[in-house]
Formats: C-alpha cells, structure tokens, sequence
C-alpha cells in the first residue's frame, strides 16, 4: 500500500487504513473493471488441470442460474481441464455471514477461484461494514492459499437500477469496489447490461412470465432472475468479461499487502457448537434436519427445556450463533456482561419452514474478555402475529407444526478467541 494521499473516488485512503470523505460514495459504472486479472485460473485453464471453482453469494448465486450456468460455459470452453464447483451460496445471507463460512463452505475444498457476490444482500448494510467483511474475505483466502483467484460479481435488484442508468455504482458494490481496488481484485457488474436494456426498452425489470410484447422479462419479483432470461443475460455478461481478463496479470502468489482497514474482519472463524459443551437440555441431532443442513454446519444441537443455556467467555469484539430459524421455535434471552439482556425470537414472517439464520449476541464491544449467556425462554413468541399475512393460512392449517418451543444450534461465530 502507498503512504500519502491516493484518491478513489471519493474514498481517500490514508497510510493506516481507509477513511470515506463521503458516507454514501458511487463510483463509476463499469461492466468489467481487469485490473490484476485472474492469471493463475487461465494457466491452469489451458495447461488443462483441474481446476475448482467456488460461488460465495446468497440466493441469487443459489439459484440454478448463473452459477451453473457459467460452470458449463467454463467446461465447454476448455473441455480439456477438469472443471468442478464449490456451491457456497445461501439465500438471504451477505458478507457478514461470509466472512465467518468461509474456511468451512470454500477454504477446505481448495479453490481455485472464488466468485463472490453479496451486491444485493449487502446493499443496506453501512459501507465500513461492508469494507470489514469483504476484506476479511479476500485476506483469508490470500493466507489459505495466495495462488487462488478472486473475482467480485455484482447482482442487482429493482432499487439498484436507476443508479445503474445514472451511470453509478449502488451503494454495497461502491464499497465493494474500494476493497477491489486495494487488491487488485477484477469485478463484474452483470447490472450494467439489464440496466442498459431496460433503459432502451428492451428489457421488463419485474413482470409475469419471460416475455411480453416481445420484450424480454428479467424477473418476477424484481430481485431474482428467470433461468432462461435474467439470468442467461448475467451469463452472457459474465462469459464476456472473463475473456477481456484474458492474458492480464502474471501468475504466481499474490502478495498481501497492507490493511485497506486496521479493523477487517479476517480472524472471523466458525466454531463447532460442540466446543461450548451444550449441557442438560441440549440433544445433538442426527435427523433429516440435520442431514439437510449438513453441508454448512459442522452439527446441530436442539435445545427445547426452558432454561436450557450456552454459555461462554471469549477475549475479541463480536460473537454470534449460527442457528436456524422455523416453525417450532422459541425464543432466547441473550446476557452479555453486565448489560440489560435481551430477548429475541427464533422465527420470523417467513417461519413456515427452517432456514439458516444468525443470532448477533455480541456487537461493537471493547477487544478484552466477555462473558455470554444464552438462554431458551419458557414463553413463546404470538408466532400466527409473526408470520406475514400470506404465511398465516399455513399456521391456520397446520397449528401443530407451531407448537414446539426449540432452539437449534450449530456453531459459534466469533472475532476473537474462545476461552477454554
């Protein structure tokens, strides 16, 4: 990193790490900015190695869209290198939960390249969270391997696209863009494209089915593209901007250089729940539920005794669980300290079904030593009021699929160390 002053866009970045001269910065619109390129996967590519490619995102990236999409263009372009995926998506997560799968979901399957795209689920999150997140991601891929590739993609949802046709950046991918920058990493805004037809009026951002006056329909909802349509425009964009990358950068280790922020979120880390000892009222699970959640758990734990507790000491700064959300659930009153505790359910509007979720137990707090408690209330939550009005016939239907009061559990997700 170079001492002085050196302007992007309207960050200015300091010798000790970054500072925004403007809370809500946008930068440029580019479809496809290079910069180092991605040399190590093209080597691999035309040597014809095997080559693992990993998609860290949320449910766009989830989707059969995109990301399958863009894995057989890979195999048809270079049918000689042995192309295979690492599918860390997660519908309705961002970088912040990232950050902390990162090693368990992408590191330990050795990735050759990793896409990441988080534009839409980050896109109200602060840009100094943002920065924290995206750092930490790009810094511990760089320490697990610093051969492997990073590339940013920029998805988009029906807010983000006036700021497109403007000729900006939204808000999540402009802070993404100051983290690229730093390290030379390329990136990829599949928007510029959707935005640019819808603007000519070739394109229906939001509409029922995939055409209508001869146009082409992008979504349903305004967020998640049609297989056929939206998403073979994010392809097409996707396939093109890797061939500009084509001979840019020289292939080796990438060098790690300074912090862009002093306070990244690099040492985030994934601990299994076991290490917390989940004592009386607490049952390790082996069911279907766990088997579904198996790939992005290191286990599952049910507590359903009121008064069943986690409790733990770690020295950092921020600790959460990563739990599941659903039907059954109950809800927790989290201690910290010596603060005021704090009840929160384990349900929301969406709850006629389980899904992975984060429980933030822990935010903001001085780097020392901190102790936690959590514990599975005896009342539960008016969950029929919860769910969102066209959720609330299934609870009407199927009251009996309401009326447990559990919390499930599987790993502890913390910046800092855990006391033993």
């Amino acid at each position: 990193m170079q001492h002085g002053l050196r302007i992007l866009g309207v960050f200015i970045i300091l010798a000790g790490g970054l500072q925004a001269a403007d809370p809500d910065p946008l930068c440029v619109a580019e479809e496809c900015r290079i910069r180092n390129g991605l040399p190590n996967l093209f080597a691999r590519l035309e040597q014809g190695k095997a080559v693992n490619v990993a998609y860290l995102g949320g449910s766009i990236t989830a989707a059969p869209g995109w990301r399958p999409k863009s894995l057989d263009w890979f195999k048809k372009t270079w049918p000689k290198a042995e192309v295979s995926e690492i599918n860390a998506a997660i519908g309705g997560t961002g970088s912040d939960l990232g950050v902390f799968r990162l090693y368990h979901d992408v590191l330990q399957h050795k990735p050759d390249l990793v896409f990441v795209e988080f534009a839409v689920n980050d896109g109200g999150a602060p840009p100094d969270r943002i920065h924290r997140s995206m750092e930490g991601i790009v810094r511990q891929i760089r320490r697990d391997n610093p051969e492997t590739d990073i590339c940013y993609v920029y998805t988009l949802a029906h807010n983000m696209i006036r700021d497109l046709q403007a000729g900006k950046f939204p808000r999540a991918a402009s802070s993404m863009e100051a983290v690229a920058d730093h390290y030379g990493i390329p990136s990829v805004h599949f928007g510029v494209e959707v935005a640019k037809r819808e603007k000519k009026g070739t394109l229906i951002f939001k509409g029922k089915g995939k055409e209508q006056e001869g146009k082409m329909v992008f979504s349903g909802d305004g967020v998640h593209p049609h297989a056929d349509t939206g998403h073979e425009v994010y392809r097409e964009v996707l396939a093109r901007s890797l061939l500009k990358m084509k001979g840019h950068g020289e292939a080796g280790p990438y060098a790690l250089p300074e912090p862009l922020v002093a306070d990244n979120w690099e040492n985030a880390t994934m601990i299994p729940l076991d290490r917390l000892n989940p004592g009386k009222g607490w049952s390790k699970m082996n069911d279907g539920l766990a088997k579904r959640f198996g790939k992005r758990l290191p286990g599952l734990w049910k507590a359903t005794d009121a008064g069943a507790k986690l409790s733990f000491t770690f020295t950092g700064t921020r600790a959460s669980i990563y739990d599941l959300l659903g039907p059954d659930c109950g809800m927790v009153v989290v201690n910290v300290d010596d603060k005021a505790p704090v009840t929160r359910p384990r349900m929301d509007g969406y709850c006629t079904y389980h899904r992975l979720a984060t429980l933030v137990v822990a935010v903001g707090l001085e780097d020392g030593e901190h102790r936690v408690e959590i514990a599975l209330q005896a009342e539960q939550p008016d969950k029929r009021k919860i769910l969102h009005d066209h959720r609330r016939p299934d609870f009407d239907k199927n009251p009996g699929k309401y009326d447990d009061n559990a919390w499930y559990a599987g790993a502890l997700l913390l910046l800092g160390e855990l006391s033993e």
